[in-house]
């Protein structure tokens, strides 16, 4: 039966209401009242969504570092948007016996008038939302978003968010996101769990390197997959000499037409780099157990006529190529001015392709909790508000008809820190 929201709500409030008598539980909210407190929004939670991922660590737990970590902050208040017929939200809320509310504002505010929480997480992930004419999700991120910087305005003080994965589907959405984190004070933390998983083998871009060029193969679908496979790349590119610039360009192409431009002069160092990401895969399709010839890039052109790419061009004439492919894992490739090739690959193994936790997420919550005990992030919002556009210009070329993207506006420059921020242990 699918749960509306009144329903939800009262079955939730009659689960709390019984709680309240439990010595246990006062013992419980007891414990956990030393934790900073955090309102979680989240747009649906059902299996594998990433509601569920990160609702489940931030109230359970997760592995980490050869044994179990305990939550670092304590939900305090739950909004949930919709709750299908596989909705796991009212079962997750009575385990944790977490307060509901029906409103993103009640939610920070715990039913008070004032800013009552020290962080928000915002997962706006899944779920059943409109899509535009280009054929990206409307999901609510940047709505939410303003809804919680309203609350911050109205009870003068801000604590530090995260949003799950790219910022929003505009441009000008996504910049002022940033502008009100800069605006009103608060560590903002966003973007996808790739950046920051293990890594295979286990090494990071020197920092301060002499880069020239990166490449992610990688896999999946428009204004979906594409934020991880750049995030992939983005991270080791930002560490280059001279931090980042920001882009001018994006040239999204489908099928023949990307093999055709790749196989341009140009493009000699950016097949090169996809040979070494590809041979990172582990899961290269096979002809009777093994490829059926040497990896190359015609063998690539070969086995995967149908593909999408992305061809950047950075401000400083930096390149960072995206392939979108058959194979099912997120690999690197970069090169250095010495000739050297940096590559690994970013471990996502999918729930049901060997994992069904996905532990890859655990990382990415781990930040989250240091963001909001530390009140600041571990690395930059410009490389999300970045990464956010170069999907957004790769729809816009992909829209066009496969026709280059001029990017004037953005000039995004930042810095890297120079401590990695990556699963290593």
């Amino acid at each position: 039966m699918k749960l509306d929201r009144r329903h939800f709500l009262a079955a939730a409030a009659g689960t709390a209401a019984t709680m309240v008598t439990n010595p246990l539980h006062a013992v419980t909210t007891q414990q956990r009242s030393a934790k900073p407190r955090v309102a979680f929004l989240g747009t649906v939670v059902k299996e594998h969504s990433h509601a569920q991922h990160f609702l489940d660590r931030h109230t359970l737990g997760y592995t980490w570092n050869g044994g179990w970590q305990e939550p670092r902050i304590e939900v305090a208040s739950v909004y949930v948007d919709q709750f299908p017929e596989d909705d796991l939200a009212m079962g997750r809320i009575a385990r944790h016996k977490l307060k509901q509310y029906p409103s993103i504002a009640e939610a920070l505010t715990c039913g008070g008038e004032k800013l009552a929480v020290d962080g928000v997480v915002i997962i706006g992930e899944h779920g059943d939302y409109p899509s535009n004419d280009k054929g990206q999700k409307r999901y609510p991120r940047y709505d939410w978003f303003k809804q919680v910087v309203k609350v911050f305005a109205d009870s003068g003080r801000s604590v530090p968010v995260f949003n799950d994965k790219h910022l929003s589907t505009k441009w000008d959405e996504c910049v002022e996101m940033v502008e009100d984190s800069k605006r009103l004070d608060f560590a903002f933390l966003a973007g996808s769990s790739l950046p920051v998983t293990r890594r295979m083998p286990s090494i990071d871009m020197p920092y301060n390197a002499a880069l020239k060029e990166s490449v992610s193969v990688a896999y999946g679908g428009i204004d979906s997959y594409d934020i991880h496979a750049l995030e992939t790349a983005q991270c080791m590119s930002e560490r280059r000499r001279g931090g980042e610039t920001g882009i001018k360009q994006v040239h999204a192409l489908r099928d023949e037409k990307l093999w055709a431009r790749l196989s341009e002069s140009d493009c000699e160092t950016t097949r090169e780099l996809i040979v070494s990401a590809l041979t990172r895969s582990h899961n290269l399709p096979v002809e009777t157990g093994f490829p059926a010839d040497r990896v190359t890039f015609d063998w690539a052109r070969n086995v995967f006529p149908q593909a999408v790419g992305y061809i950047i061009e950075h401000l400083d004439g930096f390149r960072t190529t995206m392939l979108l492919t058959g194979i099912r894992d997120f690999n690197y490739a970069g090169m250095l001015e010495s000739g050297e090739i940096v590559s690994c690959q970013m471990y996502l193994p999918m729930p049901g392709h060997g994992s069904t936790t996905a532990d890859f997420f655990n990382p990415l919550a781990n930040h989250i909790e240091t963001t909001v005990i530390e009140k600041k992030t571990p690395y930059p919002i410009e490389r999300t508000l970045l990464t956010s556009g170069m999907v957004i210009g790769g729809v816009e070329s992909l829209h066009a008809g496969q026709a280059p993207f001029a990017t004037p506006d953005m000039k995004v420059r930042y810095k890297a820190p120079n401590k990695s921020t990556f699963w290593a242990g």
